[in-house]
């Protein structure tokens, strides 16, 4: 299945719904996901997450800007 590139923000308001995401997100798209709750899905992903009934709020597209506030400061040093 080909996948726009229009990636967008949603966030979880708890840990068994974003657990249920990434067990139904896996293998099926490509995802990115932060401790804060946070996670970076395809557009075209936003609609198995609705029909598995797991509630997300959608916070908007992807900007460069936007994602790069959301890295973990706590990266170790090399």
């Amino acid at each position: 299945m080909p996948y726009s590139r229009l990636m967008v923000l949603i966030r979880f308001t708890d840990a068994d719904s974003k657990r249920r995401a990434l067990e139904t997100l896996v293998g099926e798209f490509p995802f990115k996901s932060w401790s804060s709750g946070q996670m970076l899905v395809p557009e075209e992903a936003l609609a198995q997450l609705a029909h598995a009934d797991i509630p997300f709020r959608f916070e908007g597209s992807a900007a460069y800007e936007q994602l790069a506030t959301l890295r973990d400061p706590a990266a170790a040093a090399v």
